[in-house]
């Protein structure tokens, strides 16, 4: 994995998914597109099919994927939803044109018979039409979702093994490769410059968007069910204070995990105050109901709980009241999350629907932390604050194992996440934790 990343750059930052000559062109024109900045992180692969791995390498790192083309951003797709937006490359435009004349300019074949992949039959149709060229011997292989490389090469191949073709022209640079290699004349279609231009444009959009909508106001209403209540609450209720109290402790637990604040709403009911990025984050993706299965494993009840965000606080407060009323009404374990348009959206207690159980502090996590601390003690560091840079330099490791230890540490309760330091720089700023080594069972040398 390469990465290229533009100094001055805005906060936006695209993951650019596809070969090499492709991600070397895009942020090539990235560098000469000075009216818009843009931060890149690139991702290259040799083969179409490795394009969602290669995604998930630095999804953590971006607001939205750029990916090739319509095949790699398929391939990535069929492997799993993707957390960020993602867009791709366009096919048709001026490539079919352009790769017409080089073939013809260069005499790699006859333009009256070849084969073309990935673009449609109109757009072929149309290009030939305004060349005045006969196209009765063109054979076209539009793009679908079902296709991949593989059946492009043999489309190719058996054409031109046939006689039925002169050569090929193709999208697909492991295709290109691969005729290469067959001894097939081929031309590549590659995008125009006008074109990769308004596809970093339409990323930046994206990823834009998203951030936007990440950063939106999240209210989420935890209250005591109808049955926890007692038939009269007063200070000598010392057993439903109680029972409020650690429900209270408990929404801390998890709140601190997702930078949320914790605040009394009434007599029966907790207010948490986020951001939608930060409610994305903690509960993988809202796949999940916040602070369900932890309050009903710790205190043995199913709190009603209910998810609102909006244009405005207030907005978000009035989805958050109407989601609640629907977990109250609700025969089953859910939480509902309410937002400006649409149907609520009903979250179970974990993913798949099993309510998980709390367990105590995994032994591997605490000698994590053990030995980070130790680590940070021999260079007479006693903040206890650390991010991924930090973990990185001390354990020697890479920047992705580190982020995937202090995720663990944040799981087993050994650290909290802070707020984002506000610096001057542009960039998204790094997370920073706080290591709790207090929480460990024997005492850190």
């Amino acid at each position: 994995m390469e990465h290229e990343q533009q100094p001055g750059s805005e906060d936006v930052t695209i993951g650019v998914v596809g070969a090499a000559q492709v991600v070397t062109r895009i942020a090539e024109i990235a560098r000469e597109d000075t009216s818009i900045p843009h931060r890149l992180v690139t991702a290259v692969y040799e083969r179409e099919t490795d394009a969602g791995e290669r995604a998930r390498r630095i999804v953590g790192e971006v607001d939205v994927l750029l990916f090739a083309g319509p095949l790699p951003y398929d391939v990535a797709v069929a492997e799993g939803s993707l957390p960020v937006p993602a867009t791709y490359l366009p096919t048709g435009g001026s490539a079919l044109p352009t790769a017409l004349l080089k073939g013809s300019l260069a005499g790699t074949f006859d333009v009256g018979r070849v084969s073309i992949d990935s673009a449609s039959e109109r757009d072929v149709a149309e290009t030939y039409a305004d060349l005045g060229i006969d196209r009765s011997e063109v054979h076209v292989m539009p793009y679908q979702e079902s296709v991949r490389s593989g059946a492009f090469l043999d489309f190719h191949t058996e054409l031109y093994a046939t006689g039925r073709s002169t050569g090929a022209i193709t999208t697909v640079p492991s295709v290109a490769d691969a005729l290469t290699a067959a001894g097939v004349p081929h031309q590549r279609m590659t995008h125009a410059p006008i074109t990769l231009r308004n596809a970093l444009r339409t990323a930046r959009l994206l990823g834009s968007g998203a951030r936007l909508e990440d950063s939106r106001i999240a209210v989420v209403i935890v209250r005591l069910p109808a049955s926890a209540l007692p038939m009269q609450t007063s200070p000598s209720n010392y057993w439903y204070q109680e029972l409020k109290l650690t429900l209270h402790r408990s929404l801390l637990a998890d709140a601190r995990r997702m930078n949320a604040a914790v605040l009394e709403r009434d007599a029966h009911s907790y207010l948490v105050i986020t951001t939608m990025g930060s409610l994305r984050a903690g509960t993988d993706d809202l796949t999940r109901a916040p602070f369900l299965a932890a309050t009903q494993s710790g205190l043995g009840i199913t709190p009603e709980i209910g998810i609102g965000y909006g244009r405005s606080t207030l907005e978000a407060d009035e989805n958050a009241q109407r989601a609640v009323g629907l977990a109250a009404d609700s025969d089953d374990d859910l939480a509902y999350l309410v937002g400006p348009a649409g149907s609520p959206i009903a979250l179970p207690a974990a993913t798949g629907g099993a309510t998980p159980r709390v367990e105590p502090v995994a032994d591997r996590q605490s000698e994590l932390l053990a030995d980070i601390v130790g680590l940070l003690a021999a260079e007479d560091d006693d903040s206890r604050i650390v991010d991924a840079d930090r973990i990185a330099q001390l354990q020697g490791v890479t920047l992705r194992t580190a982020r995937r230890t202090l995720r663990a540490l944040v799981d087993a309760g050994l650290a909290w996440p802070m707020p984002p330091a506000k610096l001057q720089k542009v960039g998204r700023p790094p997370v920073r934790y706080q290591l709790l080594d207090e929480r460990l069972s024997t005492p850190s040398s």
